[in-house]
């Protein structure tokens, strides 16, 4: 079996025993360095990342190929790529960075399969009279036009 197969199908069968883990990115180096980030609904233990190791390395053989494995949690610096990642990071506040390069700040409010909906909070001029006045407002927003989303820290 091909070695980058046989990697996904171990990986693949941890995660169907796991169903609170899922996968977020799997990579391979031309040197056969292999990183899978992992995700879960309720966070990654490190015990977590210790198991869909064992999961993997206890099933290959290194004597008939050689390969390094990292396995980590996706951080707070990773974009959200699922739809299940947004779910988990329901109520907190997002930053977007759009395909037409324009940048999004608000709260992450629902998520469902083609679109997330945020409330922004912002302020604009009166429409009579000098001042601004605070807004809040609904905005859903596909999949299709997000090209970057990270959860905002807010010390």
């Amino acid at each position: 079996m091909e070695f980058r197969k046989k990697i996904e199908e171990l990986l693949g069968s941890f995660l169907e025993e796991r169903e609170d883990l899922f996968l977020v990115d799997l990579k391979f180096s031309a040197a056969d360095d292999i990183t899978v980030i992992l995700d879960g609904d309720q966070g990654v233990t490190l015990q977590d990342c210790l198991d869909a190791s064992r999961a993997i390395e206890f099933n290959m053989d290194r004597e008939e190929h050689d390969f390094s494995l990292q396995v980590m949690s996706a951080g707070l610096s990773e974009p959200l790529t699922t739809p299940r990642q947004y779910r988990k990071n329901i109520g907190r506040e997002l930053d977007l960075l759009m395909t037409d390069t324009t940048k999004i700040e608000g709260e992450l409010a629902k998520v469902d399969d083609d679109k997330i909906t945020l409330i922004l909070r912002y302020r604009k001029p009166k429409e009579v009279g000098k001042g601004k006045v605070d807004v809040v407002e609904e905005k859903e927003i596909p999949y299709t036009e997000i090209k970057k989303a990270l959860v905002t820290i807010k010390f």
